[in-house]
């Protein structure tokens, strides 16, 4: 019998699940949007129903339109917006609160009295990340603190704690498994990287008792067995990463200084550190790119809040463009040298500023300003903060000499000339974009014998189209050098 790999992403947008033959060929997509919450200024909140309604429908659906039985997918992986926060019952499911996205910058205050207290040096030794409110450990205590009863209830041991993957992880197990991978830990602020364990001073730093927890498993494991009633066969889950590193993963990142940015909702260039876990100097994150057998992977990660939502913003909010396709041929028609910079900071600056009070602005504007250059101006944002990561990476001892890209934005091949452009390296994408799902995919595959080794797996890798950087220093860096005095006249700090 065929054996095929279900793979479930769960992004801060939509939900997707994508068949994947035993070749890692797709088969069959589906996906669903949801809605976004914004309660207040900086705050950003999921419906838990919406998250796992959405991930249920999905695979149902792609498993119809392949025509297949449940019974013959071997394995399922998930992929999952990092960071994001979900605390429920143990014993109802029910959820506390919204899930707190990882945009979210509610406890912005509560991170400035830690770093006044000048515990970053402490808290980044241990976890490789920085105090900021991306991550979710000061969701979850801030869940605590203002949910009445929370407190009591949780040490009472009568609450669960998770990202994104743990809990479509409980609710696909009928509530039976409560775990975790080591990629999605080591962004919770309460994992030390080093020792792969939860770490007890900082869970007594944030006050969360460690009955909250998950368990951490490796990235390719036996997370547990999706009930029956649900997909109508009972299929293990056998792989698990945040979305960052599934896209390293399945752009077969896997030797020493291989890198990979992802252009989704935000921006995510991350670069293989292999066994070395290499503490930045200019504020960008060590993480874990993934875990096997019990051995880790390291990476360094710079992290941009706002990608894809600048074109979203454009299209919904501003109204300038019906849809994202519209974007590139307005930037065809528009000189480089506009003169606007569109910084998209609309909840804060993430790496290397991490300013979460910083907030957005377009400047440069003039009569002759129209729709084409400030849809330019936004796509060349995203193009300017990867420089940011790039330089960044530069100035710690690590290049990516080349550069594998995926997500929804590097359809746009101007996008991805101009990257070439600014960041002066040659940008690959690979024949399948989808390279998050691929990841968890070929991490199910793994455990269950689809494929046989990471050696397998890069054989696999094809690319579509290379980028090779065209123009020259001096007028990139005079473009770059107009982006760095927009930002700067955002910042706070």
């Amino acid at each position: 019998m065929t054996k095929y790999l279900l793979a479930i992403d769960q992004g801060t947008t939509s939900s997707r699940a994508i068949v994947f033959s035993g070749e890692g060929q797709i088969l069959a997509t589906s996906q669903q949007e949801f809605a976004q919450h914004f309660p207040e200024d900086g705050w950003v909140e999921h419906e838990p129903a919406d998250i796992w309604g959405t991930v249920l429908q999905t695979c149902r659906d792609v498993i119809a339109k392949c025509g297949i039985e449940a019974q013959q997918i071997a394995a399922i992986g998930i992929t999952n917006q990092r960071e994001t926060t979900l605390v429920w019952d143990r014993v109802t499911g029910e959820p506390l609160y919204n899930a707190i996205v990882w945009q979210d910058r509610r406890t912005a205050k509560y991170c400035e009295s830690l770093k006044q207290q000048e515990l970053e040096d402490f808290i980044s030794a241990k976890t490789g990340l920085l105090i900021d409110p991306y991550f979710s450990a000061t969701k979850v205590r801030w869940i605590l603190q203002q949910v009445p009863g929370a407190r009591e209830r949780a040490e009472r041991g009568e609450l669960a704690f998770g990202t994104v993957d743990t809990y479509l992880l409980w609710h696909l197990t009928g509530g039976r498994e409560h775990r975790t991978d080591a990629t999605n830990a080591s962004r919770t602020l309460l994992f030390n990287i080093h020792s792969q364990q939860w770490d007890q001073e900082l869970l007594d730093l944030f006050d969360i008792p460690a009955s909250m927890l998950p368990q951490v498993m490796d990235s390719s494991d036996d997370f547990g067995w999706v009930d029956t009633a649900l997909l109508g066969a009972a299929i293990p889950v056998c792989g698990v990463a945040g979305d960052q590193q599934a896209a390293l993963f399945g752009q077969t990142c896997f030797r020493e200084g291989m890198a990979k940015s992802t252009y989704g909702t935000g921006c995510f260039l991350m670069l293989n550190t292999g066994l070395k876990a290499l503490k930045s100097e200019h504020r960008l994150l060590t993480t874990v790119a993934y875990r096997l057998n019990g051995v880790p992977t390291y990476a360094l990660e710079g992290s941009i809040f706002v990608a894809g939502a600048t074109i979203q913003w454009l299209r919904d909010g501003l109204q300038l463009i019906r849809g994202a396709s519209d974007a590139e041929p307005l930037a065809e028609q528009t000189s480089l040298d506009h003169g606007v910079y569109l910084v998209p900071a609309f909840t804060g600056l993430g790496a290397p500023h991490w300013d979460p009070n910083a907030r957005g602005a377009i400047f440069g504007l003039t009569r002759d300003t129209g729709i084409k250059e400030i849809v330019t101006a936004g796509l060349q944002s995203v193009c300017y903060q990867t420089k940011d990561l790039q330089k960044a990476m530069e100035s710690d001892g690590v290049r990516p000499v080349a550069l594998r890209v995926d997500g929804g934005m590097v359809v746009n091949n101007w996008v991805l000339s101009y990257l070439a452009d600014i960041l002066g390296a040659t940008v690959d994408r690979p024949k399948i974009i989808e390279t998050t799902a691929l990841g968890v995919a070929y991490l199910a595959g793994l455990r269950v014998g689809v494929f046989d080794s990471l050696e397998s797996l890069e054989k696999l890798w094809q690319c579509d189209r290379r980028f090779e950087p065209r123009m020259d220093k001096a007028r990139r860096d005079g473009l770059y050098d107009g982006w760095k005095k927009a930002v700067s006249k955002v910042q706070t700090n």
